[in-house]
């Protein structure tokens, strides 16, 4: 008997950002960083490798690979809608590799402009109820057929 997938916008996202490169190249256009030399330098991504991750966050529609020089041509990359949207994943993956990977300080500390040191929590923006396990149901889903 063939096995039932569950579709699932999580695997969907994973395709397009899932990927350590291109979750690294998306930290540092949040920090401003744009040019691809900047990019690679501030990440250690292979160029081939960082070039195909651009590739695919450019197709996916999360940066824009923007002219910023004629002669000869250079291009820099700039955080999309999709892009920015994307801000509070790479701040909830940071806290929790704080909490749960990286021995010792962090590496870094995420300043909000209230001047605190960045912590952040998910809630449900109906009731202000915080998320927690057990909290949400699963309404509908889509199974895909195996190929």
């Amino acid at each position: 008997m063939a096995t039932r997938v569950r579709e699932c916008s999580i695997a969907d996202a994973l395709a397009v950002i899932g990927e350590r490169w291109s979750l690294l190249a998306l930290r540092e256009v949040f920090f401003g960083v744009r040019r691809f030399d900047q990019i690679q330098r501030n990440t250690g991504a292979s160029r081939d490798i960082l070039a195909t991750r651009l590739r695919t966050l450019v197709g996916a529609g999360v940066l824009e690979k923007v002219q910023y020089e004629q002669h000869p041509p250079r291009y820099e990359y700039v955080l999309t809608d999709a892009g920015r949207d994307l801000q509070a994943v790479l701040t909830t993956v940071r806290e929790w590799g704080e909490r749960h990977v990286t021995e010792g300080e962090p590496p870094t500390v995420w300043r909000h402009s209230c001047g605190a040191e960045l912590a952040t929590r998910t809630v449900c923006v109906h009731c202000g109820e915080e998320l927690r396990p057990g909290s949400l149901e699963l309404i509908r889903t889509r199974w895909l057929e195996p190929a």
